[in-house]
């Protein structure tokens, strides 16, 4: 697609960025518009996902009927009424049913359906759906007529589908047939250069609506615009961009001024973000951090579980422990003469031998053992976190959990890594 064709496009329908992958969707959508394929948009709620079924119906053979489009919100219509609303229903069939009443598959036959939040529906409404979009035939409700319709059907959800169906609350058979083609649209977070461009659209509008000074933004403010995680996407940014035209007297907005109207708790993740590097040193969640304390603590037990046998059998010199701990051999015989005077040979029954300090010192450090039953898995999912943060290298995996490469490669192999 031609550049100026895709910037009319998104002056058309309002759409600001011109991140690659944005554009991409765009033109996916101009591309599927002249079939009749499903489409199913993915993304994250507040990303403007609602403005690709427009552009497909835009550039369809279905756009020259009359009122042809119809958009509605599945997790809006109450579950009790929703196979009502989408299908219709029989005077009479429940209380309020004072008059028959169309469905929204018959006011948008010969159209376009944009069914949002799809992920919502029930699981009976699904199964009602997956029919319609089979065979475009379905009954309203209180009747046991067939009626039949010519309905192109577009979906959009910001819910992970696969995990919906893994955990039985989305039919398989219907993602598959909503899923014919997928348009994901990005986060806000995902192009970042697009922010400044969205913010600065909205401050125009919202200053000329109020009419109140324009607005302009310090360097630092807008790296931290860039660098904020945005969880409620573009319409966070909308919002956020509305609320300091309105109340913030300054207009010059800085990075500390900036602050004030974002939550606190999204600053880090947005930096995590554009620095992934120094998050995985820095900002290090706490499983990983324990993971990681978890395995030093491991290496650091067995050695000094084996210097401890090493001086009770007389054969160990001072060594140092990874943590700077002295450990200095037991003395075999005594020290003074004070020690020799006061010294006395016990019974046969407190007659302590190497052998059983040994067996002891061992019998100690099995609750140390049951505490680190499960370490194979702790160990497995060190190795895994260190591999994603260094994007599969094991030479600085190995490091970072400071072990020999040769062992790290060993370790791999047998947990299947």
């Amino acid at each position: 697609m031609e550049l100026n064709e895709l910037q009319s496009i998104k002056q058309r329908f309002g759409i600001i960025g011109n991140s690659p992958i944005l554009n991409r969707g765009i033109e996916i959508a101009v591309q599927v518009a002249p079939t009749d394929l499903s489409v199913l948009i993915t993304g994250e709620s507040g990303v403007g996902k609602e403005n690709f079924p427009k552009i497909i119906h835009a550039y369809s053979l279905r756009r020259h009927k009359k009122d042809s489009y119809v958009a509605i919100n599945c997790g809006a219509i109450p579950k009790g009424t929703i196979e009502s609303e989408l299908f219709g229903h029989k005077k009479g069939a429940f209380t309020d049913a004072y008059t028959e009443r169309k469905g929204y598959f018959e006011i948008a036959d010969g159209g376009t359906l944009f069914l949002d939040e799809v992920g919502e529906l029930p699981l009976e409404t699904q199964a009602k759906l997956l029919r319609v979009l089979e065979s475009g035939e379905f009954i309203r409700v209180g009747e046991s007529q067939e009626r039949k319709v010519d309905v192109r059907v577009i979906a959009a959800t910001n819910l992970d589908m696969k995990k919906a169906i893994s955990e039985g609350r989305f039919r398989e058979d219907l993602y598959y047939r909503l899923n014919t083609v997928e348009i994901k649209v990005p986060a806000l977070r995902e192009r970042p250069e697009d922010i400044p461009l969205l913010f600065r659209k909205f401050v125009v509008d919202f200053c000329q609506r109020y009419k109140t000074p324009t607005i302009t933004l310090t360097e630092d403010a807008t790296h931290l615009l860039k660098s904020y995680y945005w969880n409620g996407n573009v319409r966070q940014l909308k919002h956020t961009a509305e609320q300091i035209c309105c109340t913030e007297p300054a207009r010059t907005i800085t990075a500390e001024i900036l602050q004030k109207y974002l939550p606190a708790h999204e600053m880090q993740r947005g930096l995590s973000l554009l620095h992934p590097q120094a998050h995985d040193q820095n900002f290090m969640n706490e499983r990983e951090l324990l993971y990681k304390v978890l395995f030093d603590m491991k290496k650091e037990m067995t050695e000094l579980r084996q210097q401890i046998n090493g001086i009770l059998s007389g054969n160990a010199t001072p060594q140092h422990c990874s943590n700077d701990i002295v450990v200095s051999p037991v003395p075999t015989t005594p020290t003074s003469t004070y020690q020799k005077e006061h010294t006395t040979t016990p019974s046969n029954e407190e007659v302590i031998d190497a052998e059983d300090v040994t067996n002891e010192t061992e019998n100690k450090t099995e609750p140390a053992e049951t505490t680190h039953k499960n370490w194979p898995d702790i160990e497995r999912e060190s190795i895994r976190l260190a591999l994603e943060r260094n994007h599969g290298s094991r030479r600085l995996a190995a490091e970072e959990l400071k072990l020999s490469e040769r062992t790290l490669y060993r370790k791999i192999k047998i947990y299947g890594l």
